[in-house]
């Protein structure tokens, strides 16, 4: 398990419950309560991501996403991301993300690749958190998707300022 996050400065959960209820339209009782699990055990985050991903996978995956990064200074800025997997994954999903993001000192610490273990388990809907780490900064997306996926898989998700086709 990654270390708890330095500090208790960052976002606040009413801040991040404001951001989604935006971006998600009406917060569900299942993305309420990831949320919740995401700050009762990393506490505030220092930064987020709002964007859009899309990806498949018939045992190897690939990922696809772009959004915008908020830092708690009031600054934003426009990111990529892609990355492969590997495991036990079948399907294609497309999902509304919010990456809650720990340690984040300046904003160019987010162009690294951060690796995890995620499953998936939807038919039709569904919403899910993994966490994920480079070492440094901690990150925790959340999906609220659409598609048919189920499986476990290891990956990584690298962060860019221009958008690519290659997963790597």
């Amino acid at each position: 398990m990654p270390q708890r996050p330095e500090g208790a400065d960052g976002f606040s959960r009413e801040d991040i419950r404001e951001a989604s209820r935006g971006f998600f339209g009406t917060i569900s009782s299942g993305l309420a309560s990831v949320m919740e699990h995401a700050f009762s055990t990393l506490s505030r985050p220092s930064a987020y991501v709002l964007g859009n991903e899309g990806g498949g996978a018939f045992i190897a995956g690939v990922r696809y996403g772009r959004g915008t990064l908020f830092l708690h200074d009031g600054s934003r800025r426009e990111v990529y991301w892609h990355g492969p997997s590997i495991g036990y994954d079948f399907g294609a999903s497309g999902a509304k993300a919010m990456f809650l993001v720990y340690n984040l000192k300046r904003d160019l610490d987010i162009f690294s690749g951060f690796s995890g273990v995620e499953g998936s388990a939807y038919l039709v809907g569904g919403v899910g958190m993994t966490v994920l780490t480079d070492g440094k900064v901690v990150m925790a997306p959340i999906r609220s998707g659409l598609g048919l996926r189920l499986g476990a898989s290891i990956g990584y998700i690298r962060f860019t300022a221009r958008p690519t086709w290659s997963p790597f």
